[in-house]
This record gives C-alpha cells, sequence and structure tokens, in this order.
C-alpha cells in the first residue's frame, strides 16, 4: 500500500536532496525518534502539518514568534515592505528606526550593528571584541549555545579550566585553543581561570538564562562575578540574548539580572520571524568597527527592508504597556499546571520560566549547569514528547531545549496542553 501520511512522503522526497532531510539538526527528530511534522502554515497559537493536523505551538520557530504567527500588524507591515522592494544592498531609512528601537529598549548599547542570523552576530561580537582589547582567548560554558562559528563549537578539557576540544568533525584543534570551556555557575573555577588567564582574556561570553541545555539560569552571585572579574581584568561581558532578548522581558536577560554587559548579541524577537540579528554595545567600543575602526564585519542582505519591518512591528507590540506583565502571567500558568500534573501523578518534575520562555526537566531539583542537565530521564522525555504531540501539543524535539509561549496563547490552549500532559505523566 502506498504511505499516506504526507509527513513521512515529505520526510523522504527531503532525505534524498538535504542531508538528513533537514535544515537545522534538531528538525530531524533524531533525539525522540519518528517522523517530523512538516508544517503547511500557522495562525496564532497554532501551526498545521502536511496531513491538516492542528498542534498547539510551544517553539514559535524557536523564540521569534512572540505575538503568535501571523499577527496582523507585522503581517501589513511586511506587505507593505515587499511592495517597496526586497533588497537594495544600501542603506534604509527603516533600518535606523529599528535600531533606534532596539537601543530605546536595551540601556546597556549605544550602537547597534544588523546582521542576518544569531549566528553571525555573536561571531561578529567576539572578533569585535579581540579588535577592541587586541586579546585572543574567550570563556564560554559548557551548555551555552552561541551559534555554530568554528570557534565556538568546543567542549570543555578533561581538567580544569583547560582549553576546549572541538566538537564538530570540520573544526581543527587550533582554531579552538583560544577558546577557555568552564563549567556554568561554578564561581570558583570562573575565579581560577581569571587568576590564571586573566590580562590575556578579550571576553565572556554567556547565555545568562541558557536556552540550550533547555532553561538553566545563571545565579546571581554567578552573573554578579562575571561582571566583577571582566571589569578587573579589562576582558570585555559578552551577553548572548539571541533567544532571551524581548522574550524574558523588555531589556531581556540583562534587565532581569540587573547587570550591564559590555556587548549584547540579540536575534529572534528583533526580526519577528525573519533573518534579523544584530550585536551592539557602548560608542567606543562599536566604533572600531569598519568603515570606523580596522575590525572587518559586512553583509549583504544586513538591514534587509523586509526584515527590519517585521521586527520593527513585532517591537511595536511587545513595548505596549503590560505585554510581559501579561505573558509572564500565561507561561507561570503553564509551568505552574505542568508541575501540579507531574506532582499528582508522582513523576518526578521541575520548572522554571521567565516572560514567555520555559523550561522542565524529570528531575526533581531544578539543574544549575550542563552535567546536572544531562541526568534527566530521556526516556521518560521521549515518550512525554510523543504522547503531547499525538493529542496536538507540539514541543520541542530534544530534551535541551527551552520552550516559548505566544501573546496568541489562549487559556484553553493552556488547559488542553496541561491536561494532555496530566494523561502522559499517569503513564509514566
Amino acid at each position: 500500500m502506498p504511505n499516506t501520511d504526507q509527513n513521512e512522503v515529505l520526510f523522504e522526497r527531503a532525505r534524498a536532496v538535504i542531508p538528513g532531510g533537514v535544515n537545522s539538526p534538531v528538525r530531524a527528530f533524531r533525539a525522540v525518534g519518528g517522523t517530523p511534522r512538516f508544517v503547511k502554515r500557522a495562525q496564532g497559537a497554532y501551526f498545521w502539518d502536511a496531513t491538516d493536523k492542528r498542534y498547539i505551538d510551544y517553539i514559535g520557530s524557536w523564540g521569534p514568534m512572540i505575538l503568535g504567527h501571523g499577527h496582523p500588524a507585522v503581517v501589513e507591515a511586511v506587505q507593505r515592505a515587499v511592495t517597496e522592494g526586497f533588497s537594495f544592498g544600501a542603506p534604509t531609512e527603516r533600518e535606523i528606526e529599528l535600531a533606534e528601537a532596539i537601543l530605546a529598549l536595551v540601556p546597556s548599547m549605544e550602537m547597534v550593528r544588523l546582521v542576518s542570523s544569531g549566528t553571525e552576530a555573536a561571531m561578529s561580537a567576539l572578533r569585535l571584541a579581540r579588535g577592541a582589547t587586541g586579546r585572543k582567548y574567550i570563556i564560554k560554558f559548557e551548555g551555552c549555545y552561541h551559534g555554530h562559528a568554528d570557534a565556538l563549537l568546543v567542549k570543555a578539557g578533561s581538567g580544569l579550566a583547560t582549553f576546549g576540544n572541538p566538537t564538530s568533525a570540520g573544526v581543527p584543534p587550533e582554531v579552538v585553543q583560544h577558546t577557555l570551556v568552564l563549567e556554568y555557575n561554578n564561581i570558583a573555577q570562573l575565579e581560577e581561570t581569571f587568576a590564571l588567564h586573566g590580562h590575556e582574556i578579550a571576553c565572556l561570553v554567556i547565555e545568562a538564562i541558557a536556552g540550550n541545555m533547555n532553561f538553566v539560569r545563571a545565579s546571581a552571585a554567578f552573573a554578579k562575578r562575571c561582571r566583577e572579574l571582566c571589569t578587573q581584568n579589562g576582558a570585555l561581558l559578552v551577553f548572548d540574548e539571541v533567544m532571551t532578548g524581548f522574550r524574558v522581558g523588555a531589556r531581556g536577560a540583562q534587565g532581569v539580572l540587573g547587570i550591564t554587559p559590555d556587548l549584547t548579541v540579540l536575534g529572534k524577537v528583533i526580526g519577528g520571524g525573519m533573518p534579523l540579528a544584530a550585536f551592539g554595545g557602548p560608542r567606543a567600543i562599536m566604533e572600531h568597527l569598519a568603515p570606523l575602526g580596522p575590525v572587518y564585519q559586512a553583509g549583504t542582505l544586513s538591514g534587509n527592508p523586509v526584515a527590519t519591518a517585521c521586527g520593527l512591528a513585532t517591537l511595536k507590540e511587545v513595548a505596549k504597556p503590560g505585554f510581559f506583565e501579561a505573558l509572564s502571567r500565561k507561561t507561570r500558568a503553564l509551568v505552574d499546571g505542568l508541575e501540579a500534573a507531574a506532582k499528582a501523578a508522582g513523576v518526578s518534575f521541575s520548572v522554571d520560566s521567565e516572560g514567555g520562555m520555559f523550561g522542565f526537566f524529570l528531575l526533581d531539583a531544578l539543574p544549575q549547569n550542563y552535567t546536572a542537565v544531562m541526568k534527566s530521564d530521556g526516556a521518560k522525555f521521549n515518550a512525554l514528547f510523543h504522547g503531547l504531540l499525538d493529542r496536538g501539543v507540539y514541543i520541542a524535539p530534544a530534551l535541551y531545549e527551552a520552550g516559548f509561549v505566544s501573546a496568541a496563547h489562549s487559556d484553553d490552549d493552556i488547559a488542553a496542553t496541561i491536561e494532555a500532559a496530566r494523561q502522559i505523566f499517569a503513564t509514566l
């Protein structure tokens, strides 16, 4: 009999022409098994797959769709921009408007450079940090993801405060020899590293609320010590807010923690679903960038007129009074309901959220670092994932990814999600 599941048919076609059948690895469902859902259309808090089955969407394109899919004001702005032209390779007034909107919301930034992806923004910010300081070493933390630039595809070495090892084929060890990989929330290790290498460190880059080992917060003490040690040693503190920027609050993770970074990397929400990212900081640092300074960075599609229209319309909506308070209440209702359902079923479960971002672990307590995250029960997560999928609820198809609530999610959507989880918890 011919296969009638259009998701499987499309996946088979995709694997013939695209490596693994996907254009970004997590989409392949390798971590959870089964067939990826090929999205046909989306609206509000939902998308429909190739079989026309509807799902409540908690990935929201991995964060950007904070307003939900197809918000009328955003669609109108994009449609208007499209009629004016797709791309010019020359400056536009809208680039200035978006830059001004970003700077108005993030006080730590005096200037910003627009690019097309989070990877590009993080890579450029690190080059800028090295160029501005004249130093070569960078610190990153295990479990934090800053895009797929070679120097950042690295895991911790075997000893305390040692140089990292590549995590991808195609990255020579020499490329990561100046990357120091430390344990998240480990103050003693952080202090030891600065004691050993402080005069050589260009920057420390961190997801202050990590979303790529699910949802793990930097403790207030740890974030404060990162700031202090960078200041004392002349290194730059770089906050990667590709995921958290305008998602956990109006001023991102830096606003939640009350920490002022030297450079900020943004993406996702600032593009509203279009390819758009940015990095920025004080004028004295940003003026090291070409054409003013010696640090080179360029991009044909940077500041794309359609993407900036989408991003600007999105930021106008999230900047409205009460937006994040309402979004936070909605997200908290979801995580509280999930926690109560798991507890009633006797399932080990811990959960956290900030703004419209959340994460849960099949553990008794919230983990503080990547090693602890890895102890979460993968088999139970896979059962939960597929149980929710069968019931029309789409969460990240991987144990180590955060989830996202949008302004379009209704109380009924959240109640339906909690009820679906309750049914599955009873079987775990």
